[in-house]
């Protein structure tokens, strides 16, 4: 399955190179959303908040209520979710999963007192875990921190935890070329949950190339360069 996103910044809808230098930006973030009316599922991402540089929640929030008032695109949010109160917030806005990164880890290590809260208060089903990868390292607060641990070294240990993972692949991340399909193949091994790829896809191929190793695909920028109709 083809997962479109809409990363947040600045109240509107962006794409970063890397998470770094913005290439695209867009003001009609409710116009965004109505072109993927037809996908089952988006990803909405405030990287503001994910980057401790302000916060796009109103945006966030008329999203979720969009989607449930007009049928759209189940909702999984991502982005500067540090709190369980903010993802009991968002369930509750109608958000289908919320997508924690940052919080889910503490000193390097995985936040365990927080992962607990997190599966009490909203439940397990509605909480993906952000595995995402740079030179090999998770990091963390918008990308702008590695910590030494690997995907590979926590993806089981998180597996209690969420319903599925989104994994990634910064390296590529908004290059479109194309991401690297191998690493994707190793984390497939390492876990049965559902796994989210995303970093640099650009083509059909690669979304099908994802789809039989049972992986779904949250792509940006090739769909907003009309790279996979």
């Amino acid at each position: 399955m083809l997962i479109p996103c809409i990363d947040l910044q600045d109240g509107r809808v962006v794409q970063l190179r890397r998470g770094r230098r913005r290439v695209l930006a867009i003001d009609n973030v409710l116009g965004v959303a109505e072109q993927f009316r037809s996908y089952p599922v988006m990803h909405v991402i405030d990287l503001d908040a994910a980057m401790r540089r302000g916060s796009n929640a109103r945006l966030v929030r008329s999203l979720c209520e969009w989607s449930r008032k007009t049928g759209g695109p189940r909702i999984r949010v991502g982005g500067g979710i540090r709190t369980v109160r903010r993802a009991r917030q968002l369930v509750d806005y109608g958000a289908e999963k919320v997508i924690v990164g940052t919080a889910a880890f503490r000193a390097g290590r995985l936040n365990r007192p927080f992962l607990d809260r997190l599966w009490s208060a909203a439940g397990r089903r509605h909480v993906i875990v952000a595995l995402d990868s740079e030179r090999g390292r998770i990091v963390v607060r918008g990308w702008r921190e590695k910590l030494a641990l690997r995907p590979e070294e926590a993806i089981a240990s998180l597996e209690p935890y969420c319903s599925g993972f989104l994994c990634t692949f910064v390296d590529a991340e908004g290059t479109l070329k194309g991401t690297n399909l191998a690493w994707f193949k190793s984390l497939r091994r390492l876990t049965k949950l559902p796994i989210t790829a995303a970093g640099g896809i650009r083509s059909q191929s690669e979304v099908r190339a994802l789809g039989r190793l049972g992986m779904d695909a949250a792509v940006g920028m090739a769909v907003y360069r009309g790279l996979l109709r």
